[in-house]
């Protein structure tokens, strides 16, 4: 059986019925998928869960807490981190993502 790992994108800007992506190979099925809030982010996480997926990696918008979170909400049973960066980025980050 494939393991699945799943990736998630969150920003209001993303229409998650068109921002998704699938690749397969021998051994693994990789999901990117969109979500607009962290509403539909936890409704997601939940399919995932379902789906069988077995690690989940989350962008740097959920941060710590919404992690931990959804750690919780898997019941620690699927490996679930979140993309960060070196705090003398954080220039560089906040230009990038500014309004």
């Amino acid at each position: 059986m494939k393991k699945k790992f799943a990736f998630l994108l969150m920003g209001a800007h993303y229409d998650p019925a068109q921002h998704h992506a699938q690749f397969e190979t021998g051994k693994q099925t990789t999901y990117i998928y969109s979500v607009k809030n962290p509403e539909e982010a936890y409704a997601k996480i939940m399919e995932l869960k379902e789906d069988g997926v077995g690690a989940i990696e989350l962008c740097g918008a959920f941060g710590e807490e919404m992690t931990r979170k959804i750690i919780g909400m898997t019941g620690g049973e699927i490996a679930v981190g979140f993309v960060t960066h070196f705090p003398e980025q954080d220039g560089v980050f906040a230009e990038f993502f500014k309004k």
